[in-house]
């Protein structure tokens, strides 16, 4: 029910572009309003969570760690798995970060006849997520030669080494067949373990479904429904200068791409999808291992009344006699 929904939910998406551009000619709404207000709620909505994340108490250090903590000379430390200082955290968080270490040293654990409890490695699910993530970001840096002109050096790089194959004409990016790819194993995954699929919720289909549907449709425009072009180009240079205009004829399959990514986008600050920032603020991940270093106070405790026994004896003495509770004060 969890699949059906999602898929559902992500198909009910696309018909009601199809209906308000093709049927009522809503192309301003879809084209204009619609990005803006994604991008608002985006705003709004990481800034909200980040306040609140900023706001939730963390009493002590409780950095996650998987090597030998610094303490004596003679005792060899790990300074990446259980780092003691800023310098690092920064290499812990850098390649947490940019390869998913603590992904990549994950594994699987199976109950095989005996009973006996087998762990293995587990390597693939970190692969997947790793060519995602960065075919992800390398496709969404791509599109910057739509918002700029000039083209920024940095895209023409991009485009030049994404479409190193040149693989008939228009050129085919490797990211465009990788993030397929990696979003097909990762659905996959999830339906065939029976573990993982027993704990997956909409909220765990939803978003692949939708990312899958901006990739394909992605890839329709670029290969087979062609657009024009040129008319993609100045409306995002309209939508990014706040000079919005809707050019004719750009064609209905670039407005299902366009809602699809703004769904994402607004969807993005209340769903899963947010472990993106919330790493950088995990205190987990983001504090030095050095408690037998340095003393930590709890900056949330606030000064309290004491109330001592002497206090509490003058306050009950008749009752504790009563009760034959020595005091040590008649």
């Amino acid at each position: 029910m969890n699949i059906l929904f999602s898929f559902f939910a992500v198909l009910i998406i696309i018909l009601a572009v199809i209906i308000g551009v093709e049927t009522a000619q809503l192309e301003f709404l879809f084209g204009v309003i619609i990005p803006y207000a994604a991008i608002a709620t985006f705003i709004l909505g990481i800034i909200y969570r980040i306040l609140k994340w900023a706001k939730s108490p963390v009493p002590f250090r409780i950095p996650t760690v998987t090597g030998q903590e610094k303490s004596l000379s003679w005792i060899k430390s790990n300074k990446l798995d259980s780092p003691n200082s800023t310098l690092g955290v920064i290499g812990r968080m850098a390649l947490e970060v940019l390869l998913f270490r603590s992904l990549f040293r994950n594994t699987k654990t199976q109950l095989k006849d005996g009973p006996a409890l087998v762990y293995g490695s587990s390597k693939y699910l970190w692969l997947g997520a790793l060519v995602f993530h960065w075919s992800f970001l390398i496709i969404v840096l791509r599109h910057f030669r739509y918002f700029a002109e000039p083209i920024p050096s940095f895209v023409i790089f991009l485009q030049n080494y994404d479409g190193l194959f040149q693989i008939g004409l228009p050129i085919l990016y490797v990211t465009d067949v990788l993030i397929l790819a990696a979003l097909t194993f990762l659905f996959l995954r999830r339906i065939t373990d029976p573990k993982l699929k027993y704990i997956s919720l909409s909220s765990d289909y939803f978003p692949l479904f939708l990312i899958i549907s901006i990739a394909v449709t992605g890839i329709l425009m670029r290969y087979f429904a062609k657009v024009d072009i040129v008319s993609v180009k100045e409306l995002a240079i309209g939508l990014f200068s706040f000079n919005p205009v809707i050019p004719n004829g750009i064609g209905i399959m670039f407005y299902i791409h366009l809602f699809l990514v703004s769904v994402l986008i607004a969807y993005f600050p209340f769903s899963k999808l947010l472990h993106m920032p919330g790493v950088f603020l995990s205190p987990t991940r983001n504090l030095a291992n050095n408690s037998r270093m340095k003393r930590h106070i709890n900056p949330w405790n606030k000064p309290v009344r004491i109330h001592t026994y002497e206090e509490y004896e003058d306050e009950f003495r008749d009752k504790m006699k009563a009760a034959g509770i020595p005091v040590e004060k008649e």
